[in-house]
């Protein structure tokens, strides 16, 4: 049987942990500009949508990126971690996966739905316009908005869940568990 270091060799594929790592990255930009957008004042407030919805569109592109991967390269075995445990891990990162994908997508819908398609100063990474694919309806729109808010608060949970579980991995049981994505 391989000791925790062993395993940890054993790890995720360099493209799974560019998917993670990138991933982490994107929504250490998606999710502060998000809650400060509604604070900044409007002169400046274009800018933050920009980065916003283009780091948004680039973690839903990533996410789907990142799940047919996974689908086709499951999670490398690790021993030694009980099933409740298990169980916990894979219910966060399936939620993950599915909040990654559903939360841009709101949000997509939000911005068209208020009339304010990624065309112009919020394009796609400031080159490329999407298209507009629906008039403006303000309560379609502040429903979707909702609904992206909380889901956006849903992920800061999440997201603490998973760090708080490397945490725990590294410090108290010293397993490995992190070496396998570095």
């Amino acid at each position: 049987m391989a000791g925790p270091l062993q395993e940890a060799a054993m790890g995720y594929t360099s493209l799974a942990k560019w998917f993670h790592w990138v991933t982490a990255g994107l929504m250490l930009v998606a999710l502060p500009t998000g809650v400060v957008i509604e604070h900044i004042k409007d002169s400046d407030k274009m800018a933050f949508y920009a980065i916003h919805e283009s780091a948004g569109l680039t973690i839903l592109l990533v996410a789907l990126a990142r799940l047919a991967w996974r689908l086709a390269h499951p999670v490398p075995p690790q021993q030694g971690i009980p099933p409740w445990m298990r169980k916990a891990a894979d219910g966060v990162h399936h939620a993950l996966y599915a909040a990654l994908i559903i939360q841009p997508i709101l949000g997509f819908l939000a911005t068209n739905a208020f009339g304010f398609p990624m065309q112009g100063a919020t394009a796609y990474l400031g080159l490329f316009d999407l298209p507009k694919f629906m008039e403006a309806n303000t309560p379609l729109a502040e429903w979707l908005l909702m609904f992206h808010a909380w889901l956006g608060w849903l992920i800061a949970g999440l997201l603490a869940l998973h760090i708080g579980a490397v945490v725990f991995h590294q410090a108290i049981r010293r397993d490995g568990t992190l070496l396998r994505m570095v």
